[in-house]
């Protein structure tokens, strides 16, 4: 067991190192000049030389790539051109708009299909099967963003419940931040929730079709108990697996969702910051955001020993 663990953060400190390293040579080392993107085609010379200087593009790029990996394992992120400040104060500040915002989408997404997925999987082939796999199905389909522009539509214009958008800020208090938040969430978390529940009906079917199911069932275990004591942790590797590769659409999701919502989060700033071409931002941020998904599926590898011991098991021989 402590061999494997050994292995998987050795791999997640490679897999860390080689994202950073494909986000600077996009950023930094392809053709083109970062500082004549920033400052655009008129920029005076003397203007270029100083901002060159200013980022290290007078340096090796050997050099700029380990000074930044070292300065971001310190806490350093650099300083924003366009802001002016340093990036960590940037991050800091939005991330308490995002980093809530994806844990409310996890948890909505995964409170609705949860349920959905084992009462189609308990009632397959009836009418409530496949009338809430038609709905889940819809949900693969639609874009978040336009559930979003339909929430704003429906629960702020017309019926006045929440908010259209922005943020009230955590010091007026826990409920009205997660009032600001609450379309948005729900706005990432539906789509995920169809494809959860879908994913969530299979595995279960698969599990019921097992002889331990049978067996269980034929010793007098209620059909309701069967399914949620021994068939749903069966089909949790399955849902974990997808639970984890959901935060990454999330993610990705938050970029155009906290547009949509005028939220202040990482994916305002990020898009913000490719707007203004704030290369300094946009390297740093991408790079966490791709951090926080191979940190993600980390854990999701480690829960997999304590949703199945035969991992376990496996691991110690």
């Amino acid at each position: 067991m402590t061999r494997y663990l050994l292995r998987r953060v050795i791999g997640l400190v490679l897999t860390l190192l080689a994202a950073s390293l494909v986000v600077f040579l996009v950023l930094d080392v392809l053709p083109g000049d970062p500082a004549s993107l920033m400052l655009g085609t008129a920029a005076r010379p003397d203007t270029l030389a100083a901002l060159r200087h200013q980022i290290g593009l007078d340096q090796p790029a050997a050099l700029r790539y380990a000074l930044w990996v070292a300065g971001m394992a310190h806490g350093d992120f650099g300083v924003s051109y366009t802001y002016g400040v340093p990036v960590d104060r940037l991050i800091g500040a939005r991330v308490m708009v995002s980093l809530p915002l994806a844990l409310m989408a996890i948890a909505l997404s995964t409170l609705i299909a949860i349920p959905v997925g084992v009462t189609t999987a308990a009632r397959r082939g009836r009418p409530l099967d496949a009338g809430l796999m038609g709905v889940a199905q819809l949900g693969v389909a639609v874009p978040n963003f336009w559930l979003g522009l339909l929430f704003i539509l429906l629960f702020s214009v017309r019926l006045g419940w929440l908010p259209a958008g922005g943020f009230a800020g955590w010091d007026q208090g826990v409920v009205a931040g997660l009032r600001s938040l609450l379309l948005p969430a729900l706005a990432l978390a539906l789509p995920q929730a169809a494809i959860l529940a879908r994913i969530t009906r299979a595995a279960l079917l698969e599990t019921l079709d097992q002889d331990y199911m049978r067996t269980a069932l034929a010793k007098g275990v209620t059909g309701a108990g069967a399914l949620w004591r021994h068939a749903l942790p069966n089909a949790l590797i399955p849902v974990v697996t997808v639970l984890g590769l959901q935060f990454g659409f999330l993610l990705a999701g938050t970029i155009i969702i906290e547009n949509v919502f005028a939220l202040p989060g990482l994916g305002r700033l990020i898009f913000q910051a490719v707007a203004q071409r704030d290369l300094i931002v946009v390297q740093d941020l991408v790079v966490l955001l791709a951090g926080s998904v191979i940190v993600v599926n980390f854990l999701v590898d480690l829960a997999y020993f304590w949703l199945d011991p035969r991992l376990t098991r496996d691991a110690a021989r």
